[in-house]
């Protein structure tokens, strides 16, 4: 599974605009992050049959609520994995050998996988949009992680989207109800 890692050492970090449009959906990520930690501890022992089909159900609410455009808090704050396959798309779309790519973009982290060098994404310009949109990593593709299948296996890297995704702060408010 191809994941996002914040490796910045800034868990509540997000910009200005973010802050303002977003703030109560990240400040409640903070405020309940022990009632969220209970939630998912509670999930994990109980395994409810309806678990993916629910946070499939409140991906999709919040997703008509909230614009990625207008906070791309995930791209100015964490690195996705970028795996072999991703890194020789990346680097195609560049025009770049992905030798090249990696040592212009990339460093390995403490569990021997490629991330990014830095934040924000060398490939978000000033409008938020990527540069390598059709061909980001398939962390990137896949973020964040609300709309799939067997949640239950993901829920401690869930749990910690919510520091970063308003979009997975407000489901967890959701699930809190």
């Amino acid at each position: 599974m191809a994941i996002h890692r914040n490796n910045f050492n800034n868990d509540f970090s997000c910009n200005f605009h973010t802050l303002m449009i977003y703030s109560e959906d990240l400040a409640n990520a903070i405020k309940y992050k022990d009632v969220n930690a209970n939630l998912v501890n509670k999930l994990k022992r109980k395994k409810p049959g309806n678990l993916d089909q629910t946070f499939q159900d409140l991906h999709q609410q919040v997703f008509e609520e909230i614009d990625c455009l207008k906070c791309a808090n995930c791209c100015k704050t964490t690195s996705p994995i970028f795996y072999m396959k991703d890194i020789e798309r990346a680097a195609k779309a560049l025009r770049m050998k992905p030798l090249a790519f990696i040592e212009q973009y990339l460093k390995v982290d403490e569990d021997n996988d490629y991330i990014l060098k830095s934040a924000p994404c060398a490939f978000l310009d000033y409008e938020n949009y990527c540069t390598i949109y059709k061909d980001r990593p398939t962390a990137c593709r896949e973020y964040p992680h609300t709309d799939r299948k067997r949640m239950v296996q993901i829920l401690d890297l869930t749990l910690k989207n919510t520091a970063v995704c308003p979009a997975v702060a407000r489901i967890f408010t959701h699930l809190n109800v």
